[in-house]
């Protein structure tokens, strides 16, 4: 009786095992794309391929310990090294894929043309031919709110059906624009299924907005008059918004509705940015905060001679540093930047599934932990 009792269970689990598919994330690594592989493991439904640039995966704190590591124990989970810019490398990391979820994308911080369009334009080319060589179904972008973004005029509550701006503030909005581009037009071909999502400004655990607010401790920094609304989101959404987006096409009507669209995906709760800021920085535990508000009169000029001094660096020494106060930059944070998520609720069945203040909450509790263990 106990040997046929075992057999069943060990029968159970091979069906169990057969039903589950596998999915692969491209710049697994990265923020969002990690709390994306977790919330893929957890649902139970998906063995997980993270690709990324790196030959190993190298895990984090807690990582080893936790959901990855398990599953990267027990095969749940595989790493597979592979550069967007390589479509050999992309065929090998997609076979045997039903979706892909393409998260890989050139550092946004580094305003440089040529890094862009080999990452973000020609990189998503190769994931859009390995998918079809490798015949996966679905394939779900990242996108973003900067592909509609002019940086001259700001955007209130704005839909999906604002066009693209004849011209873009930097070269990853740009060539971002170029990526969905691409994708949307390989909707149906050979198949394959696509989605585009452009989450707003996306904060959460392990972010960098977070620590750098705390670097800057009992002072509370606003550029120009202060007056502008954005869209925050927390991280969990935006994970959650993708895989809407793969539910909704993997039905027939949802195919029909959402293949080869793009979507916008939010918080739902627009507000002031720099309350949003000063509101984590209380969370932090700065409770009596210096404001100091920076004229546009005066930050232009600075920002100017920053992009000088890059400009300078970058094409004479090769050095590459992160582009923080920029001319561009200044643009995101002094003007409104605001979208309606309804088609994503009305089509991927869409809505926020934590709030912004508990996602406030959960960031920096989660930053707060690490900092305090040496670990961020």
């Amino acid at each position: 009786m106990g040997s046929l009792h075992d057999g069943g269970s060990n029968n159970g689990g091979r069906q169990e095992e057969a039903r589950r598919r596998w999915c692969a994330v491209t710049g697994g690594r990265g923020f969002m794309a990690r709390h994306l592989v977790a919330a893929l493991l957890r649902s139970g439904e998906w063995h997980v391929r993270v690709t990324d640039l790196a030959a190993d995966i190298v895990l984090g704190p807690g990582e080893n310990e936790g959901l990855l590591g398990d599953a990267l124990r027990d095969g749940r989970a595989v790493y597979a090294s592979a550069d967007v810019c390589n479509l050999d490398q992309l065929i090998k990391a997609f076979e045997g894929v039903d979706v892909v979820f393409h998260t890989a994308a050139a550092d946004s911080s580094k305003n440089n043309l040529q890094l862009h369009y080999k990452v973000n334009t020609e990189g998503t080319k190769n994931v859009i031919d390995a998918c079809m060589i490798c015949k996966v179904k679905r394939l779900i972008h990242t996108s973003s709110i900067a592909v509609v973004f002019d940086g001259v005029h700001g955007l209130l509550n704005v839909n999906e059906s604002l066009p693209y701006p004849d011209k873009f503030p930097d070269a990853y909005a740009q060539t971002k624009a170029e990526a969905e581009k691409l994708v949307m037009k390989a909707n149906g071909i050979n198949d394959l299924l696509t989605c585009c999502i452009r989450p707003a400004s996306i904060f959460g655990p392990g972010d960098i907005v977070i620590p750098t607010l705390d670097q800057c401790g009992k002072t509370h920094f606003i550029f120009g008059d202060g007056k502008n609304r954005d869209d925050f989101v927390y991280v969990e959404n935006v994970v959650h918004g993708h895989i809407c987006a793969d539910k909704t096409l993997s039905t027939m009507e949802g195919a029909k509705t959402s293949g080869g669209k793009a979507y916008f995906i939010t918080n739902m709760e627009p507000m002031n940015m720099w309350d949003f800021l000063y509101m984590l920085h209380e969370e932090l535990g700065y409770k009596r905060l210096f404001k100091i508000r920076i004229p546009l009169v005066v930050i232009k000029p600075v920002s100017y001679l920053v992009e000088w001094a890059y400009n300078v660096l970058l094409h004479h020494y090769g050095f590459c540093p992160p582009q923080v106060l920029t001319p561009t930059r200044i643009k995101y944070l002094t003007l409104h930047r605001t979208f309606s998520c309804n088609r994503a609720a009305e089509e991927l069945g869409y809505k926020p599934i934590v709030t912004l203040m508990d996602g406030l909450k959960i960031a920096v509790k989660s930053y707060i932990r690490l900092r305090n263990t040496n670990s961020y």
